[in-house]
């Protein structure tokens, strides 16, 4: 008799625990892969593995063991109960991301809103508050034209209707002010480069990832961007970098000196949020 499933997997699970990666990965692979679920495979791992089954583990081993990852493997993530198409253009969209959009879509009711995505990536952001908002105009920028691609495809495939723009942070937006501006931009500094996990710093799209002047150069360019072109009442929602709280937070503050400008955590406690929203009314 042949191999069996478990024994392949258990086998390509330890090949890549002993090397230091995460062993589980493999099994997450193959599964979705097969479309199986959990119940499938508790079923099936018993049985004969196929040859075609036994290639795909070992090629898929070959490059989650050089710190591949996964969701580029696979050609797709998942992020706020969607799925979406990702490639090497295109971050892999983090839960933290998630909160961003949780909060923000807590905050703000589904009236008429021009909301502005600085650095869509995958579109993630837009077409997840789209979704969530249909009254939202949404419109999603990003520097990359490869990006943008996969961003329109994503946008297509969960038919969220968002105006994309090629363009560099905020200049694209000429005529019309903004409600609410959301941005997961490049924070990373080059000193952070020994902190990254491997597959991170060698797949990603750099530009994506990184910044100069300690990764605020991008906060610094969109604080001063959005003076001009939110409303009044307008709102900003960001992401940050795990130690730029309180830098973020003055940077925005000295724009909009009239707001309030505030650092939130992620749900591990780091601080993961910079949000500017109108003064709260006292008494």
């Amino acid at each position: 008799m042949g191999n069996r499933y478990f024994e392949v997997l258990e086998r390509a699970s330890s090949f890549l625990e002993k090397h230091g990666k995460e062993g589980y990965s493999i099994l997450f692979v193959f599964l979705e892969r097969k479309g199986w679920t959990k119940t499938d495979w508790l079923l099936h791992l018993k049985d004969e593995i196929t040859c075609a089954d036994e290639q795909q583990i070992n090629e898929d081993l070959k490059q989650l063991a050089n710190n591949y990852p996964p969701q580029y493997l696979l050609g797709y993530g998942d992020f706020y109960e969607q799925r979406f198409l990702v490639n090497e253009h295109t971050l892999i969209p983090r839960p933290e991301t998630e909160e961003l959009v949780d909060r923000c879509l807590k905050e703000n009711p589904n009236q008429s809103l021009t909301v502005v995505d600085v650095g869509t990536g995958t579109g993630a952001i837009a077409i997840s508050l789209k979704l969530a908002r249909p009254n939202w105009q949404v419109t999603a920028i990003d520097i990359s034209e490869e990006a943008l691609k996969v961003a329109k495809k994503n946008a297509q495939q969960l038919e969220a209707e968002i105006e994309f723009i090629h363009g560099d942070a905020l200049k694209p937006i000429k005529n019309k002010r903004i409600d609410i501006m959301i941005s997961n931009p490049p924070y990373i500094s080059n000193a952070e480069w020994a902190l990254m996990d491997e597959s991170v710093r060698t797949y990603e799209p750099k530009t994506a990832l990184f910044a100069e002047n300690d990764g605020l150069a991008i906060y610094q360019r969109l604080a001063d961007e959005a003076k001009d072109k939110l409303n009044p009442e307008g709102k900003i929602y960001l992401e940050i970098g795990f130690q730029q709280g309180e830098a973020v937070k003055e940077l925005f503050q000295q724009a909009f000196p009239q707001k309030q400008v505030e650092v939130a955590q992620d749900l591990s406690g780091n601080d993961r949020m910079v949000i500017v929203s109108t003064k709260k009314e006292e008494g």
